[in-house]
């Protein structure tokens, strides 16, 4: 089993009109073992910018904490937020800084840029950029992902029905991978609020 395996996860954002939705599952594993049912993948690192990491759970924990310090460092000297486009290289630069020891993340990044216009992307563990402009998807549930993803995605819904796709996107995807699951996490960003929402799966 790969080390990115070992943990399982199920992450996806999804582009909306003006909005975005990005969503992961809620299950902490030890390969087939369940160690817990609310675990949380997604960080919020201001008000329109978002951070879901797959992959090794550890190592996800400490890239989280060590961003927020880079934006925290970003904040105090620039006096304003991080856009999602300087925000994505951030990342990309500290993973490839790693690459001979590399962090066993895939991040998803999704965020409101100028105008309020939708980014998202998905990275390799050594900083290779994926950049989309209708879904992204990552870990080990991602195969089924795409083909969800595939089938249900439209352009310019809104926050509403983006919520209603991802959601079943998501529940359905899990349900196919073993390593992922227990419902779901989904957060929707629009440019006044930002709801979160807690999805059951079949067993809670």
């Amino acid at each position: 089993m790969s080390i990115f395996e070992y943990n399982g996860s199920a992450l996806v954002a999804m582009v909306g009109k003006n909005c975005l939705a990005i969503a992961s599952d809620r299950r902490l594993g030890v390969q087939l073992q369940t160690v817990a049912t609310d675990f949380q993948r997604i960080f919020m690192i201001h008000d329109k910018l978002f951070l879901a990491l797959s992959a090794l759970a550890s190592d996800a924990q400490t890239l989280h904490q060590r961003l927020v310090f880079r934006h925290k460092l970003y904040h105090l000297r620039e006096e304003r937020d991080m856009k999602p486009e300087t925000f994505a290289s951030l990342v990309s630069a500290m993973l490839y800084e790693k690459r001979f020891g590399p962090y066993f993340c895939q991040p998803v990044i999704a965020g409101l840029g100028d105008d309020d216009k939708p980014f998202i992307c998905t990275m390799e563990s050594i900083g290779a950029k994926e950049l989309a402009k209708d879904f992204v998807v990552a870990g080990t549930a991602s195969e089924s992902l795409y083909g969800a993803c595939e089938s249900m995605f439209k352009p310019d819904m809104e926050a509403e029905e983006l919520f209603e796709t991802i959601s079943q996107a998501l529940l359905s995807s899990v349900d196919r991978d073993c390593l992922s699951g227990w419902g779901g996490y989904v957060y929707i960003v629009t440019p006044t609020e930002v709801t979160e929402r807690i999805l059951k799966g079949r067993m809670d």
